[in-house]
């Protein structure tokens, strides 16, 4: 129901902050912005839609060989003494714990094109267990909190994007995104655990973060060891040749089954091409929503006000400009990269607000898109308490990009 009144208020406030531009400022123009930008956002939520129907075929595809060979099931295995404590109600061995840790390895490596179709996949699994059709179970909650707090190890595109702005260093931001994030990650896991009273202490789960974060320090010595300018070179190889591995992997075990994997690629793509279409109205109606919030100026004066309250108590104010970006991040991706690129551009991509602005992208994934686009595909209508949990979980990831940001270049 969240998302309903979230939705309702997108339309509602832009409304009042057009009137008094309107009526107050003489505007003119704004009513005509607005109409305009719902057009372009609804034609964006198809063409994103569209965008995705041959990866989602593709990888859907692959998943659907991978099922029949063996090998989601074998990653189940492999995942289970985590997510069984995680995720609960999921049956010991089931396919959805596989698709859910393919997902969330793609995307720690940055994978975005290969982590949708696999999330997809996951959720029409969990859909299957889901007594409440309509309503998000538990395990949905806890893997849509976990996929929107956009746990990324190798931030390749936001090193890209620095690069072709003109960083002098385009990878020194790679420590404090994966910092962020992981705060961010961290607090999504807590908030859903709390929720849904699972016991955080438990060996398991203990073990895990620990092994993580033993993970991402070594990953940090390593690639502080490295020339900067091969960080991302050696990130990009790495995340991708793995992928193709998995790919080949997938076909092989197909041979050792003695499937037909072809047939069985084509079942699986066939299922892609219907999930592109059934995602297209929740892109549609989220897109709009928040096009028209931002057309209407209601962005601009929400950052305005923050900025005169952050003055107010005599806080540093430093890091206001990037705001836009803060605030976008959880409702749009293009808009929030489009923020960031923005912020680069006017105050260089090695300044402060530059390179906050790149951390802020990488800190968390886009919460109302994943929502929309993960729940639409399975048709629930009822996030519980999702949106909550996300949003708190992108406020840490919020907060701790820009305590990063002054930590390690103010």
């Amino acid at each position: 129901m969240i998302l309903n009144y979230i939705w309702i208020a997108f339309f509602l406030v832009a409304f009042v902050v057009a009137a008094g531009r309107l009526v107050i400022g003489g505007d003119t123009q704004v009513f005509t912005d607005i109409i305009n930008a719902s057009f372009d956002s609804a034609k964006t939520g198809f063409e994103i839609s569209i965008g995705l129907t041959g990866i989602l075929s593709l990888w859907l595809g692959i998943m659907k060989i991978g099922e029949r060979g063996g090998v989601v099931q074998a990653f189940a295995r492999v995942a289970s003494p985590v997510f069984s404590k995680l995720f609960p109600s999921i049956p010991k061995d089931h396919p959805a714990t596989g698709s859910i840790f393919m997902n969330l390895s793609a995307n720690l490596l940055g994978l975005d094109n290969a982590a949708t179709p696999m999330g997809l996949k996951a959720m029409q699994q969990l859909q299957e267990l889901n007594s409440k059709k309509e309503a998000a179970s538990d395990a949905m909650i806890m893997f849509l909190c976990v996929n929107a707090s956009g746990l990324t190890l190798i931030p390749v595109t936001i090193m890209m994007y620095r690069a072709q702005m003109g960083a002098a260093n385009p990878s020194d931001v790679f420590l404090p995104i994966m910092l962020a994030t992981f705060t961010s990650t961290l607090v999504a896991i807590l908030a859903v655990c709390v929720k849904q009273r699972i016991n955080i202490l438990q060996r398991n789960l203990l073990l895990f973060f620990g092994g993580l974060i033993a993970f991402i320090v070594g990953l940090v010595l390593l690639f502080r060891s490295m020339p900067q300018e091969e960080v991302s070179l050696y990130s990009t190889l790495f995340a991708n040749t793995l992928l193709f591995t998995i790919i080949c992997g997938f076909i092989v075990s197909g041979l050792r089954k003695r499937i037909n994997v072809y047939d069985a690629f084509i079942e699986g793509a066939k299922e892609g091409f219907q999930t592109a279409i059934t995602i297209i109205p929740y892109l549609v109606a989220i897109l709009v929503g928040v096009g028209v919030f931002r057309a209407s100026g209601a962005m601009d004066f929400l950052i305005d006000g923050v900025r005169m309250g952050v003055a107010a108590i005599g806080l540093n104010t430093d890091f206001v400009e990037a705001l836009p970006t803060i605030l976008m991040k959880p409702l749009s991706g293009s808009g929030a990269r489009g923020m960031m690129l923005d912020a680069m551009n006017t105050y260089g991509a090695d300044s402060f607000v530059g390179r906050l602005s790149a951390i802020v992208q990488g800190s968390c994934d886009t919460t109302f898109y994943v929502v929309a686009l993960y729940y639409g595909s399975v048709g629930i209508r009822d996030t519980r308490y999702t949106v909550p949990c996300a949003l708190l979980a992108d406020l840490a990831g919020a907060i701790a990009a820009i305590a990063m940001a002054y930590v390690f270049f103010s």
